[in-house]
């Protein structure tokens, strides 16, 4: 007995030990391929804000089946349920959006993650569908930071040339929670409805308690973390060094600044004298963006009707509306954006009951098919926005919108011959392939986004947006489940396909628009950084 015991204590050392490895050994990759231990940090915890909400959304679609049967209800109710915490969250972000543009960014983030938190734990505990209705009606307002909040941040923290790489590491952490919600969550659904919500609960405290800790950048750029810095600079630490300068006590080292002086930014230099990161073209403080440096180069000018004159911070609701909607090309992605997130919703609420009705597979089997599709769509939204950058670098200023605007079209055909067969080893390549063009999307167009609109106007852009694309996609749950009780899933998955190939379409007509919004929006920014 007692040299079985020793087997076993070695055993679970040997296991305890291979495992801190393997852990040791995934940091330092990630840390290789994201530029960092800072740039690690923020990718991960801005990563982690997303995948939340897909994991919320996901499990409910993944719950479906216990929840119709333990609540008695329909999957119009189920759809209602994520259609009612995405209406909520519509309502929410443009006040987020505001509050993101004037306060400490990080803070609201943390804070709304821990409540969200204790909101899906509370969920887990209620008795009726019309109880579960309300708590989620809550849960839909706590969720609405995370637009605003995520594309301001990356926007203040990494640099311009590198936003659509960026976004696809970010948005990778949205299609890992949806599959964590779909397969772990799923699985524990189908034991228990209640204990998959409560487990979903779980992560939001070593979360909020970690973004907690995150330095708030200083806005228009001084704390861009180029590859290789060690560490966050926070605009607190900004302006301590910058009174340690003028009292002529301190030079500090750039923790933003590569640890090697190989590494360098295209485009940064010090900016002599405030000890902030600069970059070339910066006016006072205000990075262009690449598209922007290249709309230069090409001579675009801007629209002088449309450049913003007044100082952002000042503006009231209704003149920020009336602006962020004026610029078409944000128009036009916004529509862009309601037509494909209307599919991917009902997807993401609906798909694996429909794999499990098309494909006639229990419920581990979907979920497992689920996962191998999902592996598709984080190839998708890695390359995406890699693809989309690359090609602003190589001189193509509309490179964002054409990569975008084919993987739209693409997906729509890749998805036609999974509604017509019946068999799982069929139709998989498809779903693949169709997974991958859906997710390369949207990288490209968030880093876009940034392209067209001021520094100061990001976050209330991204609110405005969020508002305008979540009111249509709370349709989504609600008219996938009404129209799917009347004919199918299978019929509805494939009338659904129509307004996604329609925001392929709307993505060829913002090429026209697009440069000349570029351009205006950098000179909006121009006048934005001399203002402050």
């Amino acid at each position: 007995m007692k040299r079985s015991g020793q087997r076993e204590r070695s055993r679970t050392g040997a296991l305890r030990e291979y495992s801190a490895d393997a852990a040791r050994s995934g940091w330092r990759s990630l840390r290789l391929l994201f530029g960092g231990p800072a740039r690690t940090r923020v990718i991960l915890l801005l990563a982690g804000v997303l995948a939340l909400n897909s994991a919320d959304i996901a499990t409910v679609g993944a719950s479906a089946t216990q929840l119709r049967i333990g609540l008695h209800i329909s999957n119009t109710d189920i759809g209602l349920l994520v259609a009612a915490t995405a209406a909520v969250a519509a309502v929410f972000s443009v006040p987020f959006g505001i509050l993101v543009d004037r306060a400490h960014r990080v803070a609201v983030i943390s804070i709304t993650v821990a409540t969200w938190g204790a909101v899906m734990l509370i969920s887990a505990f209620s008795t009726s569908f019309s109880q579960l209705l309300t708590i989620r009606l809550v849960l839909g307002a706590m969720t609405a930071v995370s637009g605003p909040g995520v594309a301001s941040l990356i926007g203040d923290y990494f640099p311009a040339g590198e936003r659509g790489k960026i976004y696809g590491y970010v948005l990778a952490g949205e299609l890992l929670g949806a599959g964590a919600g779909f397969v772990i969550t799923g699985d524990v659904a189908d034991i228990s409805w209640r204990v998959a919500f409560a487990l979903l609960a779980v992560p939001t405290v070593p979360l909020a308690w970690a973004l907690g800790h995150l330095p708030e950048p200083a806005r228009g750029g001084a704390s861009q973390l180029l590859p290789g810095a060690e560490r966050i600079v926070g605009h607190r630490e900004l302006k301590l060094r910058e009174r340690r300068r003028e009292r002529g006590t301190g030079s500090g080292k750039d923790w933003n600044r590569p640890s090697t002086g190989s590494v360098q930014s295209l485009f940064s230099n010090e900016g002599g004298g405030n000890g902030k990161t600069q970059r070339s073209g910066a006016h006072n403080g205000h990075e262009p963006t690449d598209a922007q440096q290249l709309a230069s180069q090409l001579g675009i000018e801007a629209d002088p009707n449309a450049v913003l004159n007044t100082d952002p911070r000042t503006m009231g609701v209704f003149t920020m509306f009336r602006y962020v909607l004026s610029v078409r090309t944000n128009v036009f992605l916004i529509i862009s954006g309601i037509c494909s997130y209307f599919f991917l919703t009902g997807v993401e609420t609906f798909g694996l009951e429909f794999v499990k009705g098309q494909y006639h597979m229990p419920q581990l089997l979907a979920s497992l098919l689920m996962l191998i599709v999902g592996g598709g769509a984080m190839v998708g939204v890695l390359i995406g926005g890699r693809l989309g950058d690359n090609l602003v670098k190589r001189g193509r200023l509309n490179g964002r919108l054409i990569v975008a605007a084919v993987a739209a079209i693409i997906t729509t055909v890749l998805f036609v011959p999974s509604f017509v067969t019946h068999s799982a080893f069929t139709a998989l390549p498809y779903i693949i392939a169709a997974a991958f063009a859906l997710t390369a999307q949207n990288p490209p167009i968030d880093a876009a986004r940034l392209d067209i609109m001021p520094p100061l106007l990001w976050g209330r852009a991204e609110g405005v947006r969020s508002l305008l694309r979540t009111a249509a996609q709370a349709l989504a749950p609600l008219a996938f489940g009404a129209i799917s009780d009347a004919i199918g899933l299978r019929y509805t998955f494939a009338i659904m396909l129509i307004p996604f190939l329609a925001s392929g379409v709307i993505l060829l007509l913002a090429l026209r628009s697009y440069p000349r919004d570029v351009a205006t929006a950098a000179l909006s920014a121009d006048l934005e950084g001399r203002e402050s």
